[in-house]
């Protein structure tokens, strides 16, 4: 079972530079996808792979794209995967074409890879941008889901899933009946009553 957790994270003015400029590259990657998948939809191309397209900014990496190298490599990654799907759906007439994301109305986000999510007391490892203070214990040593860092124009997130196992509930011999009524909303056949609120003048 995936168990939502989300914790306000506080980062030095520093590493708030790094946020930023993973957020851009996030951006980028996914306007850039885009692009390249409408371009060749224009042209009558078929659906273009998001391996195809990793491929082609690993070389780019080496010559016109160098700065994609200060952050993550997984944040393009995740980028491209993400518009990717996007466009899939509309290539199958399953959503509407995505849009570009633009600096002023798209929510500021980026992908963190949950193999390289460290987490300690209190603090947690954002890959390329270090270790950052946070409001709220993060379970340690568990399995991270998809997780996120987000910006709602005052603060900075980290969301993420957390795999728990999901409790088993012990099974009794007990039977239990329950008669609904208008009188009393419902009578157990063990004995309990529940009265029915609505005939009261509260």
């Amino acid at each position: 079972m995936i168990l939502a957790k989300k914790v306000r994270i506080y980062p030095t003015k520093e590493q708030e530079q790094k946020l930023w400029q993973s957020v851009g590259t996030a951006r980028f990657i996914y306007n850039y996808t885009l692009a390249k998948q409408e371009e060749n939809y224009k042209n009558g191309g078929k659906f273009i792979n998001d391996g195809v397209i990793r491929k082609e900014l690993t070389q780019l990496k080496k010559s016109e794209l160098t700065w994609l190298n200060e952050v993550s490599n997984n944040i393009t990654k995740q980028s491209v995967k993400d518009a990717c799907k996007a466009y899939k759906r509309f290539f199958k007439s399953l959503a509407n074409k995505p849009k570009f994301k633009s600096r002023k109305k798209s929510k500021p986000s980026f992908y963190n890879d949950p193999i390289k999510l460290k987490v300690k007391k209190k603090k947690v490892l954002i890959e390329k941008v270090g270790w950052i203070k946070i409001n709220e214990q993060i379970p340690i040593n568990v399995k991270y889901n998809n997780p996120r860092i987000t910006y709602d124009n005052k603060y900075w997130y980290l969301s993420v899933g957390i795999e728990v196992d999901k409790k088993q509930e012990e099974l009794t011999n007990i039977s239990l009946g329950i008669d609904l009524g208008l009188k009393e909303l419902a009578i157990c056949s063990d004995g309990k009553i529940f009265k029915n609120i609505n005939k009261t003048k509260k």
